[in-house]
């Protein structure tokens, strides 16, 4: 049975998220997916291509998107949600392997180890076009792009911060101590990478234009024009002053090249970046995640007021409707608000769902 998504919905939903971009639409964005739907066909034997099944070489990249396609059927999209394909599923980094860092994922998650151990002043970031995973995901974009004609948006995989890429050849202990002893090359190797991650991304989405029916990346936000979410992991063990010299100028740079830009606020170790960040002026929005152990998303008004003073938009992480209803009444409305859950919900929550959703103006 065909994926349940017509052109008129893809037309309803870059319409609502294109006003949300430009700050028109009064509501938030709330994509909601339900399981269950019946398919109408066996499901295919290839694994789900996923960060502990991305080492698989042996299953064509035809054979994978098939089964992607599998369980887009499975699905219905209900509120702000579309058919969509997160390809986070080469690691939070996948710019590392693609300059030469050895793809790690015997854990059931992807990590990212320098080839060989060098000194920083000997390692120097270049593009090869026959770089493995690099090939591989350029084959997985050529074959979905070739399946769904348009009705499935693939999004762009995870490259990385370049604080965080440079880190995958300098394990964080050793970056750590080269931020004082050799702060030159470390900046070299930054402006290097962003020449890279530059390449990277334009070389992607050439493949992936103009038939994927728009852009996103692992934060799931649509847009008709090119975005990312940037990140800057690293920074959550460095303090302000290192962030303004290290990660901040490169992102400004990254920010005024991008049509639209989010930054990933990794825990309660980059709150003192976000002033830095929140000055960007081409920074569309930020996507705060608390952390392991920490009070979820519906509990830190200090994180998102300040936020909205600087007229940026919000991404919300879990938490469910109530997470929506406490930030509403923290910041007084919920524009700009889109909210990303990880929770797949099944055919006999539909009728419940609608409820929740036509509570925030969304049918």
């Amino acid at each position: 049975m065909p994926i349940d998504f017509s052109p008129e919905r893809w037309q309803k939903v870059r319409e609502n998220y294109v006003r949300w971009w430009q700050g028109e639409l009064d509501r938030p964005l709330v994509p909601v997916l339900v399981s269950g739907r019946d398919p109408g066909r066996p499901c295919p034997p290839a694994p789900l291509l996923a960060q502990e099944t991305c080492t698989e070489l042996s299953w064509s990249a035809e054979e994978l998107i098939d089964r992607i396609d599998y369980e887009l059927e499975s699905l219905d999209f209900l509120g702000d949600a579309y058919p969509y394909f997160n390809m986070d599923c080469f690691g939070p980094g996948v710019g590392a392997a693609f300059l030469g860092a050895r793809l790690d994922n015997s854990t059931g998650r992807v990590w990212f180890f320098p080839a060989e151990a060098r000194p920083i002043k000997d390692i120097h970031f270049e593009y090869d076009p026959h770089n493995p995973w690099l090939r591989r995901v350029k084959d997985l974009y050529r074959a979905g792009m070739e399946r769904w004609q348009g009705q499935v948006l693939m999004g762009m995989t995870d490259l990385g911060g370049n604080l965080d890429i440079l880190s995958a050849f300098r394990p964080s202990e050793q970056l750590l101590m080269d931020l004082y002893d050799y702060p030159d090359e470390v900046e070299r190797l930054l402006w290097e990478a962003h020449e890279m991650w530059w390449k990277f991304y334009d070389e992607l989405n050439a493949v992936l234009q103009p038939v994927n029916p728009g852009y996103s990346d692992w934060g799931t936000i649509y847009s008709d024009r090119p975005s990312y979410m940037l990140q800057s992991d690293f920074s959550y063990m460095i303090g302000p002053k290192m962030f303004q010299r290290f990660a901040l100028p490169e992102l400004q740079a990254t920010c005024q090249r991008l049509g639209r830009s989010f930054y990933h606020l990794d825990g309660t170790g980059q709150i003192p970046h976000q002033p830095y960040l929140l000055s960007i002026e081409d920074l569309d929005g930020m996507q705060w995640v608390p952390g392991d152990g920490k009070p979820d998303c519906a509990n830190w008004p200090e994180v998102y007021r300040p936020i909205r003073a600087a007229e940026k938009r919000i991404q919300v992480i879990n938490g469910g409707f109530h997470a929506l209803d406490a930030l509403r009444d923290q910041l007084g409305s919920l524009k700009g608000v889109h909210y990303r859950g990880y929770d797949l919900f099944v055919q006999q929550d539909k009728r419940v769902l609608q409820e929740q959703l036509a509570r925030f103006g969304i049918d």
